[in-house]
């Protein structure tokens, strides 16, 4: 893995892991909706009743996280941090464990998603006991966002956006612009939800694999990076005021096709973990019965027929090209409050202010489909250490 060594004061300053959220609103929407469709019949009535709802939660977490100083660390685990040759050998599995080996402070500074992701199905096991139907939502969709994380390869590392070997901008090239080029070449047909036995165990098992393609992931950008010129590399984005960087159409064309596969495996993967959680919480709980909880009980026919159409295109894997997700089903959008032009035809602005990645904006909770401007906090880094500044971005495409 191509990596900078840093004294630890530096790397301290870089854990915090910005704004950036796995797999962007679109890819979390589409994990959560996918999920749906690979649930068993006793429980697939009652969560295709309430998918929409599940899918605008989805991305509740990520909408939080700059007013919850503790939302942060839940999305990542610097696996790096605790060795670069053998991580998972000197991790314990266990909260617990981990606490005592290396302390509560440690483990939230460094991220503890594979532990919240416990904590949050046992929440779920526990609304489902108590026939809670409001919290089994919220918590379904929550449980969808930290397991989609969890899928990530650079939400398993220090180096998380690129930022320690100059490739900035790949954690939002990775998990979103990719996915939004190219979801109608990516197949989402998983396999059935299946219980459990050990939860805890199945989520680190997806954390290492998400840890084993951090080498590919930046060393075929590298090898990209050797051949395009930057003024091709990179395109510039003009908004109020505020210049960013990010990288070029061009550029995740030709990253696509060296690591578009990898993206896929991940994202079609990750559904299939979110749905045997689903499936595991419930029957932890005793398989309450979930159509009881339904106001018509029994789905009708008009939901039966729009599910067995849905689901024929998911298993032929043509969900998007028959715009059946729900994160492609967007209004237009208000306004468009900024110029893009690549590197070429304009003249590179200073260091510090192209360094900053472009950062996703909550879209508004009653309308989540709806393309919005909100003012974004993002931390960059500069000559005098890491400030936060305020920006206004575009909701994502």
């Amino acid at each position: 893995m191509k990596k900078k060594v840093l004294p630890l004061l530096l790397a301290a300053l870089i854990l915090a892991h910005g704004t950036a959220g796995a797999w962007g609103f679109f890819g979390h929407r589409i994990i959560t909706q996918v999920a749906v469709y690979e649930l068993p019949a006793s429980m697939q009535a009652f969560y295709y009743r309430n998918m929409a709802e599940l899918v605008r939660l989805s991305t509740a977490p990520d909408e939080r996280r700059n007013d919850d100083p503790t939302e942060a660390p839940k999305h990542f685990i610097d696996m790096d941090h605790y060795s670069e040759t053998d991580p998972f050998g000197k991790v314990p599995q266990q909260y617990d464990k981990a606490v005592q080996k290396f302390t509560a402070d440690t483990l939230k500074k460094y991220g503890t998603v594979p532990w919240v992701i416990l904590e949050v199905k046992n929440n779920l096991t526990e609304a489902f006991r108590q026939r809670d139907t409001i919290n089994i939502v919220k918590l379904s969709a929550e449980l969808s966002h930290y397991v989609g994380d969890a899928f990530v390869p650079l939400h398993t590392t220090i180096n998380y956006d690129g930022q320690l070997t100059d490739q900035k901008g790949l954690h939002s090239l990775w998990e979103s612009q990719l996915p939004e080029r190219f979801i109608n070449d990516y197949k989402l047909d998983g396999e059935p939800a299946k219980y459990l036995k050990d939860p805890l165990a199945a989520v680190w098992g997806e954390v290492q694999r998400s840890y084993g393609f951090l080498g590919e992931t930046f060393d075929r950008a590298s090898k990209i990076e050797k051949v395009m010129k930057p003024d091709v590399r990179y395109t510039f984005s003009h908004k109020y005021g505020k210049t960013t960087r990010r990288y070029s159409d061009a550029f995740a064309d030709a990253y696509e096709k060296s690591v578009g596969g990898m993206v896929d495996y991940r994202l079609k993967g990750a559904p299939t973990m979110v749905s045997s959680l689903w499936l595991t919480a419930w029957q932890d709980a005793g398989k309450p019965d979930l159509n009881a909880m339904m106001h018509p009980s029994k789905p009708t026919k008009e939901e039966k027929e729009k599910l067995n159409t849905e689901l024929a295109s998911w298993k032929k894997n043509t969900l998007p090209q028959d715009q059946l997700l729900l994160a492609q089903q967007k209004a237009k959008k208000v306004e468009v409050a900024d110029e893009i032009k690549s590197a070429k035809d304009m003249e590179m602005p200073p260091a510090e202010s192209t360094e900053a990645a472009p950062a996703a904006p909550a879209p508004d909770p009653a309308a989540p489909a709806e393309p919005a401007i909100d003012k974004l906090k993002v931390k960059t880094k500069g000559k005098n250490g890491t400030e936060k500044v305020k920006q206004k971005g575009d909701a994502p495409q």
